[in-house]
């Protein structure tokens, strides 16, 4: 039997995510969790991966959205970044 699936879709380039929903996204993880650290945006910067704080984290990804891990994916109350599509077949059967 399969289940039904709802899908809210949220463009976070027209509709920039705020601070507020960033931290309800990460349920207290680390902003490192979120963080797209292979973007090519964050290789522009020139900045290295394990130097940077979860505040100076957070504000890069509201400064440029492109840094944010893609797709964000909540299910029930978890919330997944980056998660392909196997992961997430399997985490939805």
């Amino acid at each position: 039997m399969q289940k039904g699936v709802e899908v809210n879709y949220h463009d976070f380039f027209k509709d920039p995510f705020s601070r507020t929903e960033i931290e309800n996204l990460l349920q207290g993880k680390p902003v490192s969790k979120m963080f797209n650290f292979r973007s090519p945006s964050f290789k522009k910067m020139g900045l290295e991966e394990g130097v940077l704080t979860d505040d100076e984290l957070m504000e890069l990804i509201l400064n440029e959205p492109r840094l944010i891990r893609r797709p964000v994916v909540r299910i029930g109350g978890n919330v997944y970044f980056g998660a392909n599509s196997k992961v997430l077949a399997e985490i939805v059967t």
